[in-house]
């Protein structure tokens, strides 16, 4: 007798495609022990007949859950559940409902803090999403990326695909990374120099780990990554915040005794300032003068579209003082997480022994994935269609803001995907966002980028990735005006 097709139901706001769906009730009644082995699964004419769906699409479940001998077919009886199928644990699931830990003092050190950047997990049904960071799926080449990806599933790349790395990484990427990437950013660098991370923030967390200790110094930028400084906060070191000007970093700022200095030459973080090639020179004469390091985190350079962007920091550096951090996680999409660091063979042989103690490598899929999306052109096409999609709603946004009379205190001169604002002096941004989310419009607060107790509270961040061009006028507009409503 088979089981009763009433125990088969579809959720309404379940995800994935309707033979996914089925094949997912079969199998996690499998795995929970309601199907046992040998008990006879209704016939898929029945079971399509009972959902509502086509009886293809029941057969072509029955046939994956077939592949995965999770049921078995026996000539014209039907489908039953397999005897080989994975049966659930003998003994029950609990959970311990009274704990007698102290957490506030077993917890030996602390990382959360009040600075992390945060957006809203549905930033994208907000009508005026001025959010930076996020993907434009508009913007995305799926259909190639997926090629890519079953590309890098072939039988020829098994090995890429599954092998433990160790501490090394694809040599495929690194090559690509050496002989296309860097290039490009004026900097020559062999496979040993080289070190693939899990994104931009993890580069910074290994360079902070390799180079600085409790009795070693810090500079950074003001206002700058809140990450970054979070990073650094944990390492313990003795940390300066240097304010930014319209030039980004100023090296006379510089405090005696600094070891290393973290700067965003390209788009400073998050005013947008491009240092000019005077100070990025006059940088690296104080950093051989004073014997200290330089970590260049060289994010948006390829969102250059206003003019050809500056040659990186490091390719400026002729006595192996910069250390390079890039990412694919911006320009590809953020949840990519795969950035790569690039420095002296000595830094990159420590960074890569820390890696294989926390994390290994990247994922091998992920990385032979990302370098077919490189080598077949398909990222130089996706940054150029970025580009320009971004010149197009910088125009539309400048013309918006000065419309309105806000306040630009930042944007960059060579593009990026974002522009640095000033509220009048008595409004607090964090406030504004609260009152905007209502409206459909979300900002992003400035007060999280400065460091110190007396952060200014009237800064604030617009991004223009996110959003059509259609759109900005209106968010800038309910913008205007709720900072009228507010004083």
């Amino acid at each position: 007798m088979a089981l009763p097709v009433e125990t088969f139901f579809l959720e309404s706001n379940a995800e994935g495609t309707l033979q996914t769906q089925i094949r997912q009730l079969v199998a996690e009644g499998i795995l929970s022990g309601r199907f046992r082995a040998g008990e006879k699964l209704p016939s898929s004419r029945k079971l399509a007949h009972h959902l509502g769906v086509s009886r293809i699409t029941v057969t072509l479940a029955f046939t994956e859950l077939l592949a995965d001998d999770y049921i078995v077919a026996k000539g014209r009886s039907g489908y039953f559940v397999s005897e080989n199928a994975p049966e659930p644990p003998a003994f029950p699931a609990t959970a311990s409902e009274n704990s007698t830990v102290d957490w506030s003092r077993a917890i030996g050190q602390k990382f959360t803090t009040d600075d992390r950047l945060t957006k809203p997990s549905d930033w994208a049904s907000y009508r005026y999403p001025f959010i930076y960071g996020q993907a434009d799926p508009t913007l995305f080449d799926t259909a190639n990326w997926r090629l890519c990806a079953l590309e890098a599933l072939g039988r020829k790349d098994f090995g890429a695909l599954t092998a433990d790395y160790f501490d090394s990484d694809d040599p495929k990427l690194l090559d690509f990374i050496a002989r296309q990437t860097l290039p490009r950013r004026g900097i020559l660098a062999r496979p040993d120099e080289i070190l693939l991370t899990l994104g931009a923030q993890n580069a910074l967390w290994l360079t902070a780990q390799v180079l600085l200790t409790q009795r070693r110094t810090a500079a950074i930028e003001d206002p700058c990554y809140p990450n970054l400084r979070g990073i650094l906060e944990q390492s313990r070191c003795h940390l300066h915040s240097i304010p930014v000007d319209r030039d980004g970093l100023p090296p006379d700022a510089l405090p005696d005794g600094t070891d290393v200095v973290f700067t965003t030459p390209s788009h400073q973080c998050p005013t947008a300032a491009t240092m000019p090639m005077a100070r990025r020179r006059a940088l690296l004469d104080k950093a051989e003068a004073d014997d200290f390091l330089i970590v260049e985190d060289d994010y948006e350079f390829e969102m250059s579209f206003l003019k050809p962007p500056s040659p990186a920091l490091k390719s400026l550096d002729q006595n192996g003082r910069v250390i390079y951090v890039g990412s694919f996680s911006k320009s590809i999409f953020p949840g990519l997480r795969l950035g790569y660091l690039v420095g002296p063979a000595p830094f990159i042989r420590e960074a890569r022994a820390l890696r294989a103690s926390v994390l290994r490598h990247p994922p091998g899929h992920i990385q032979r994935t990302v370098t077919y999306f490189l080598s077949r052109g398909h990222y130089d096409a996706l940054v150029r269609r970025m580009s320009r999609a971004f010149h197009d709603r910088r125009k539309v946004m400048d013309q918006a803001v000065e419309d309105h009379g806000l306040t630009v205190a930042g944007a960059g001169s060579f593009g990026g995907s974002a522009q640095w604002m000033r509220a009048p002096d008595h409004i607090d941004t964090a406030e504004l966002a609260e009152r905007l989310r209502p409206k459909g419009v979300l900002i992003e607060p400035g007060q999280k980028f400065f460091a110190g107790e007396n952060a200014p509270q009237n800064y604030y961040r617009l991004a223009y990735s996110s959003i059509p061009s259609a759109r900005i006028p209106e968010g800038i507009d309910i913008l205007a005006r709720t900072l009228q409503e507010m004083g």
